[in-house]
């Protein structure tokens, strides 16, 4: 456990020296009580310590000032604090925390399931051979949701592509100008069509392939790779930059071509 989380003293005496460094040189050692919720006498004899321990230096009445050795201290107190939230919001948390999954088979509450996405969506199986596993906490039947709990392991992904199709704006031909059957074979190999533009989702109509959303393209395109889908993003000429500004925020492969 980390000193300031496991002793009182500790975590007061930090406390100040974070006080201190946040107010100097003119600390008032009131307000610090106050901050602290401890004593003016015991602020007093915290920052004596400080001083006796080289981490604060006295500049004069009520001027103080953190001492390099006193900032290395704030330093490597913040990383193990900081640390320890990392491993209980994670670690712990993460394990408590409970998320819905479709059941790929009956699934009774306290199994231990294996845990995959398919399509792009989270499914659990009764099992604990996956990778990633998990403990339902409801009843389900196959193709329901069930609740899953206490995760254990990382689910194995494959990341998706994203693949832009450029329509041109209507001033320069639009729909009209775009190779349907070209659009519809690109669509026909995708596990997911949005579209960004009316010209992009007349386009996709006209090559029978009516875009799953219409809006948010690149939000939904990024998500949808993540979970990995092969997504085709049909997007007008003055909509592509903003689809591959947040593919690229994201971190997802994308191509972009001509339709």
């Amino acid at each position: 456990m980390v000193d300031v989380l496991d002793n009182k003293r500790a975590a007061t005496r930090f406390r100040i020296l974070v006080q201190i460094a946040e107010r100097q040189p003119a600390v008032s050692q009131g307000e610090i009580a106050e901050e602290v919720g401890v004593t003016s006498q015991a602020v007093s004899e915290y920052i004596r310590e400080l001083v006796d321990d080289g981490l604060v230096e006295k500049e004069g009445r009520s001027r103080y000032r953190v001492t390099p050795e006193g900032v290395d201290v704030l330093f490597r107190t913040a990383d193990d604090v900081r640390r320890f939230a990392d491993h209980v919001t994670g670690d712990v948390l993460g394990a408590m925390s409970e998320a819905a999954y479709i059941a790929t088979d009956d699934i009774a509450e306290g199994d231990t399931v294996t845990l995959s996405v398919r399509d792009g969506l989270l499914h659990a199986t009764p099992s604990s051979e996956g990778p990633a596993t998990g403990v339902a906490t409801t009843d389900a039947e196959a193709g329901t949701d069930v609740g899953v709990t206490s995760f254990e392991g990382v689910m194995e992904l494959e990341p998706g592509s994203v693949t832009v199709l450029q329509i041109p704006a209507v001033r320069t031909g639009g729909s009209r100008a775009v190779d349907s059957a070209a659009l519809s074979a690109h669509c026909a190999e995708s596990d997911l069509v949005v579209a960004a533009g009316v010209e992009a989702v007349v386009a996709c109509r006209q090559a029978g392939s009516d875009p799953t959303v219409p809006f948010a393209a690149g939000e939904v395109a990024a998500e949808g790779a993540e979970r990995g889908l092969e997504v085709a993003a049909v997007a007008t000429t003055n909509e592509v930059g903003r689809v591959t500004d947040t593919l690229r925020d994201a971190d997802v492969s994308y191509e972009v071509l001509e339709a």
